[in-house]
């Protein structure tokens, strides 16, 4: 089928392939990867995935163990067949993990996934491909969404990327703070995956939120540490887990490779280590041990057969002052981080993986390009070295076969040939362990039409629409303005969006919406232009879009300088702020990173005011304020000028017009500390989750971890009484 053939066997696997020998042993079957002419270990699926991937192991060439232990950059599968590009990784420099970006449709996806197993079958040992995906089933949570709520005719639209299900982000699924709900999203999702021939999530992203400032809140599953342990160990079951197997693993299994050990929450004043700006990661709460709970607790402790996530990710900051030796590195250099702690004390046994570009070349500390944090001014060769010594098996988002083994080259001059080998080795065998589990030596292949039909099917796009519902929280309703229901009048003012930059500092245009289409909005009310026709408004903002934390050189400031991430959308000068902060970097005279007395003004401050002048053209009549949340902010600016306030984390404009018009009751808990204002966000410690001041609002209501509402009234079910 497809171009490829399968074998079925009642008593064995079923067996995929397309150009290996088939070999009939004791009246089985088995693919003669090597075209040996003989069964060997590795390829009797009889054995254990231990005892294969080390017989494997032994057979490798250096070129090729080092190949495994390359992790590429995103690929796109937008087309059945390979690129050239994508050849030369997988033939020059012996990958065998390549990371999928955007997939045309699921039948190109599953089909260009076919076509990576069929040129790897051709390869000397007959390695499969371990294709991998980020986070996939997730809406963009911005304006003018498509439409994926299932119509009451049967009709639906699961448009969007990849064409998957679509649910609300990391921190909207934590707001469900509902087990279920995250075992149903691992038992789909990964369905999904292995229909498109995704066999390792790059998920889940685990890290403690203990600072409400950093940028990747939003794929955290909150700032607690117990319901980010509980999240992260169902989502692991859940992905790892194929149903009746002695193992555990099989056919229906996808590898975890959580993220980012050992927490990546903790940088200072909230900057993210994506850039030199944010490499340090600091603990003023001397609070370092409670950032690996979801870690060593919940991902490393499964209920499961498959035991642990079969992978973990470093994150790229430097854990500050924690290696007892004295040293400073990026925890993908660090051996205390992760030969130390992570294997010795926590005995994991599965692969280490780096995080993307932690090898590549150093510029400046605002540009994201190489993360080799600490280790800067390294040769590329020994920058691997460096991580190979540490106990790293794999380098994210790395190719240049060649350099991988000059680092060996290195570690033989240093510790002796047979040492490297058998260093080398390790890894190989740990990392082809991750590819028998999943059964692609077996059977790589997956059908087009099969994943036309799961992908993005009815049942699973219901499901992702109703956790999209219960992820979102209410935390205002004065008087009871909500729901609104009927076939009333709503007015929806225009919203303007400033000229800014990404997170990636890629500029943006300025520009005029409707956050919430007149065609969406028309088919729960009559839409009109004016307030003074309006029953209610409806105003859709999102939380502050602070800035990174740094001003690049300019006029004013010819060197540049630090300055403060905010929470809020209007004005803040960070007179409370730290005045020490950590220096040292090569490209950099700074030796105080403060950014004490310096001015911010997020780039989305129009919001703010967009909700005030709303209520104030409403008077009496009620404003309805949706907030998409990417991570904590200051409600002062808005709540008093809302008569109802949601907050939410990635869903569809259709979910929060539901929870308006009363088809589903807020059900949502806020995943984090919303806080009373600037002041106790510079006075908490980046590693101590839930130790702010917490709003209070005009109801007299405290916005803290685990407050919502519903339509009676403030929660106070199972949930909050479990993790409150």
């Amino acid at each position: 089928m497809d171009g490829y053939t399968l074998i079925h066997q009642t008593k064995g696997p079923t067996l995929g392939y397309t150009s290996a020998p088939i070999l009939t042993v004791d009246g089985f079957a088995f693919k003669d990867l090597n075209r040996s002419g003989s069964l060997d270990v590795y390829e009797d699926w009889r054995k254990d995935a231990k005892t294969r991937a080390a017989d494997l192991a032994s057979k490798l060439t250096l070129e090729e163990i080092c190949g495994l232990m390359l992790y590429s950059s995103a690929v796109d599968a937008d087309t059945p067949e390979l690129t050239t590009a994508q050849k030369s990784l997988l033939a020059d420099d012996h990958i065998r993990h390549m990371l999928i970006r955007n997939v045309a449709t699921p039948a190109i996806g599953a089909a260009w996934s076919n076509s990576v197993q069929a040129f790897c079958e051709e390869a000397r040992l007959g390695i499969p491909s371990n294709n991998s995906s980020d986070p996939r089933n997730y809406t963009n949570g911005t304006a003018n969404v498509n439409n994926y709520k299932p119509e009451p005719d049967g009709e639906y639209d699961p448009s969007g990327e990849s064409n998957i299900s679509k649910w609300p982000r990391e921190m909207g699924l934590a707001a469900t703070f509902d087990m279920d709900v995250i075992r149903k999203h691992g038992e789909i999702a990964s369905a999904e995956y292995r229909a498109l021939g995704i066999t390792t999530a790059l998920s889940p992203q685990a890290d403690m939120a203990s600072d409400p400032r950093w940028r990747r809140f939003y794929g955290t599953f909150s700032e607690d540490p117990i319901l980010c342990r509980d999240i992260a160990q169902t989502y692991c079951e859940a992905f790892q887990t194929t149903p009746g197997s002695k193992t555990g693993w099989g056919d229906q299994s996808v590898n975890c490779m959580v993220k980012h050990w050992p927490g990546g929450g903790t940088g200072e004043g909230g900057r993210d280590a994506h850039f030199g700006i944010g490499k340090y990661a600091v603990y003023p709460g001397n609070n370092f041990a409670e950032g690996l709970i979801p870690f060593t607790d919940g991902a490393f402790k499964l209920p499961g057969k498959t035991k642990m996530a079969s992978a973990v990710m470093p994150y790229y900051t430097i854990s500050y002052g924690q290696d007892p030796g004295g040293e400073n590195v990026g925890n993908g250099f660090s051996k205390y981080i992760i030969q130390d702690l992570l294997r010795d004390k926590y005995n994991y046994e599965g692969v280490v993986c780096t995080d993307w570009g932690i090898v590549g070349d150093y510029t400046v500390p605002w540009v994201h390009k190489g993360t080799p944090w600490g280790v800067e001014t390294l040769s590329p060769a020994e920058k691997r070295l460096k991580c190979f010594e540490a106990g790293v098996d794999q380098l994210g988002g790395a190719k240049d076969n060649a350099v991988s083994m000059d680092a060996y080259e290195l570690w033989a001059q240093k510790y002796g040939e047979e040492s490297a080998r058998e260093r080398f080795e390790l890894s190989a065998r740990r990392i082809l362990v991750n590819i028998f589990n999943v059964g692609v030596f077996e059977n790589p292949y997956v059908s087009p039409e099969k994943a036309s039909e799961i992908v993005g099917c009815k049942e699973f796009v219901a499901a992702g629409y109703d956790a999209q519902l219960k992820s979102i929280v209410m935390i205002k309703n004065a008087s009871g303005v909500l729901p609104k229901t009927g076939r009333l009048k709503v007015y929806e003012p225009l919203r303007h969006v400033p000229a800014g930059l990404t997170h990636w500092q890629k500029p943006t245009a300025e520009y005029d919406e409707y956050p919430i289409s007149k065609e969406l909005l028309g088919r729960y009310y009559d839409v009109v232009d004016t307030p003074e026709e309006a029953d209610f408004a409806i105003v859709s903002i999102k939380s502050p879009v602070g800035h990174w934390g740094y001003i690049q050189p300019n006029a004013d400031y010819p060197e540049g300088h630090y300055n403060p991430i905010s929470l809020q959308w209007g004005p803040y000068k960070a007179d409370s702020a730290r005045a020490e902060s950590i220096g040292g970097d090569p490209a950099e005279t700074w030796v105080n990173r403060s950014y004490k007395g310096y001015e911010e003004l997020s780039s989305n401050a129009p919001d703010a005011i967009l909700v005030k002048e709303t209520k104030l053209a409403m008077g009496d009549k009620p404003v309805v304020v949706a907030v998409a949340t990417e991570r904590p902010f200051v409600p002062a600016e808005i709540e008093p000028w809302a008569d109802a306030l949601l907050i939410f984390c990635g869903v569809s404009n259709n979910a929060i017009l539901d929870i308006v018009s009363g088809a589903a009751e807020p059900y949502g808990l806020l995943p984090c500390q919303l806080p009373a204002g600037m002041e106790t966000v510079e006075a908490q410690c980046e590693d101590v989750p839930r130790d702010m001041e917490c709003y209070k609002d005009s109801e007299g209501n405290t916005y803290d971890f685990a407050f919502g509402l519903n339509w009676k009234g403030v929660i106070d079910d199972a949930r909050v009484r479990l993790y409150r």
